[in-house]
């Protein structure tokens, strides 16, 4: 008998013997860069003329790995491997294929800070970010495992005289993964994980930025005794390789998470009927978010200043879900901005792959890079620089600290004095820069807090029983935080997904989610 499900507890790297077993997987993982992976198409594992390589954000002249290159005939080959091994999976007890969830959780959960620490060299992340991004990943596959055993069956219907009726849950047929690089083990586990156990099969284009810890990942679904030709791993571009899969008429639904544009991009190519599609096709879209938390007048000052602080920098700010506008009201404005801006200032910056176990790390790429900083000079015109700045225009303006050298980094920038409507308040950024924006009364703060094409995450800090409840009902997100963080959802504890520009409010994690993957047949006998 299985246990319940329990999120996978985190652990304190302060101690010393996880931070021990840390600085032992960064070494080991150390040892195995530049390796490269094979595509996996049915039960073949292909090297390719051309390859992509993997570069740490911290040393980017690191390669961390190389996957080989998916052109468009692989995806093809990849689609159709799929649509023929969709006619055996989709027929395995869903008993079983929920077995394989539980055993790849189980290889996760040995290999835990092995996978952290790929992050740590791979994405930047923090220790406790790459390790709670491994735990994420077990909690999909153990709650989605749990899951398929509950959907497996004939659900309950009303019984009618003279007739036996059922409804079963059956699969949709092959779908596509697209996950984002920003949390490449849990996003992509879990959206793969729901697909395959509910009787799916798959195509996964990883992002171009975090390919290493996806195949990785293809490695562990192998082992647990996943069958050929249910993943097929196929990185490439998005416009050979990516355009080719939501296109192809084959495809019965489409899995992403990622910007608004790509999301939106890909929304309109399924609405697309290709010649021999005989379905509509689904997609299941997490987007992107302009977050927020709302202070009011009777809150708690030092919680609210730190559930800011962690919500915004956390991972360099490099979440859908993260803070990037905090709604102070005007009574208590200077003293939060004050709090804030302190905590700031005092949080750590550097190659996260160092015994240090630095806060932040390095933004992802030289795009992301390039981007930030031209928001945040966009947002010193809009605005009063109160902490960081731009990192290429040499050390912290605030502070006088050097910014590491040989990587991507951004110190914790904080604009105050920002307008409602002003674009560091409105476009996402996807860095670790944070609009302080005032509002005249609590009514004000909820105006501005919706006051976004988006509606992801967000939180209120009050004291104030009405005002809560208020909150619940009027303030517009997927997922919505009362006295803590805007961060940090968990599986099964908080389902997570978004609304409007956010995407299709798919709630990942959560007890619905696996429907979208499946469909409802009924089946009515007469006795």
């Amino acid at each position: 008998m299985l246990t319940p499900y329990r999120p996978e507890p985190y652990v304190d790297f302060t101690q010393p013997e996880p931070r021990q077993k840390m600085l032992d997987a960064l070494a080991s993982v150390r040892g195995q860069l530049g390796r490269t992976w094979p595509l996996r198409i049915g039960s073949q594992k292909l090297q390719t003329d051309k390859t992509i390589a993997s570069l740490a954000p911290a040393h980017h002249v690191t390669v961390v790995g190389k996957v080989a290159k998916a052109t468009r005939d692989h995806a093809e080959q990849a689609i159709r491997t799929a649509a023929e091994t969709f006619k055996t999976w989709s027929r395995v007890d869903p008993d079983v294929r929920a077995r394989v969830l539980l055993k790849a959780a189980a290889i996760m959960r040995r290999r835990i800070y092995e996978l952290a620490a790929w992050m740590c060299f791979e994405e930047s992340k923090s220790w406790i970010e790459a390790y709670a991004d491994a735990c994420e990943a077990i909690d999909f596959l153990d709650f989605y495992g749990r899951e398929m055993m509950r959907l497996g069956g004939a659900q309950p219907v009303t019984p009618y005289p003279g007739e036996e009726n059922e409804l079963r849950y059956i699969p949709l047929g092959v779908g596509v993964i697209i996950p984002p690089w920003n949390f490449p083990l849990a996003i992509c586990t879990g959206m793969t994980s729901a697909a395959i156990v509910t009787g799916n099969t798959v195509v996964l284009k990883p992002a171009s930025a975090s390919p290493v810890i996806a195949a990785i990942m293809a490695e562990i679904f192998e082992d647990a005794g996943l069958p050929p030709g249910v993943l097929n791993y196929c990185p490439g571009s998005g416009s050979e390789v990516g355009d080719h899969l939501v296109d192809h008429p084959q495809t019965r639904f489409v899995a992403f998470t990622g910007s608004m544009e790509i999301g939106l991009r890909i929304f309109e190519r399924c609405g697309k009927l290709a010649p021999g599609q005989i379905w509509l096709k689904r997609t299941i879209l997490e987007m992107g978010g302009k977050d927020c938390i709302l202070v009011d007048e009777t809150a708690d000052l030092e919680a609210a200043a730190e559930g800011i602080v962690a919500s915004a920098f956390g991972f360099q700010g490099q979440k859908c879900s993260a803070c990037s506008r905090a709604i102070l009201h005007q009574d208590i404005y200077e003293t939060v901005l004050a709090k804030v801006v302190e905590r700031a200032k005092k949080l750590t910056i550097g190659d996260t792959t160092s015994p240090e176990n630095y806060y932040m790390g390095a933004v992802i790429d030289e795009a992301a890079y390039k981007s930030i900083n031209d928001y945040i000079r966009i947002g010193e015109r809009e605005g009063r620089l109160v902490a960081g700045g731009a990192s290429d225009q040499g050390p912290d303006r605030q502070t006088g600290a050097a910014v590491p050298a040989g990587g991507y980094f951004i110190p914790p920038t904080i604009i105050e004095g920002v307008d409602r409507n002003a674009r560091i308040a409105q476009e996402e950024i996807f860095g670790p820069v944070l609009a302080v924006i005032k509002a005249a009364s609590f009514d004000d703060g909820l105006d501005i807090a919706n006051g976004t094409k988006f509606g992801l995450t967000g939180a209120l800090y009050s004291k104030d029983r009405f005002r809560l409840e208020r909150a619940r009902h009027e303030f517009h997100c997927g997922n919505l935080y009362l006295n803590r963080k805007c961060t940090g959802a968990l599986v099964d504890v908080q389902p997570f997904g978004g609304f409007n520009m956010s995407g299709t409010d798919s709630k990942a994690g959560g007890r619905d989610y696996l429907l979208l993957f499946m469909q409802g047949k009924s089946i009515t006998e007469r006795l």
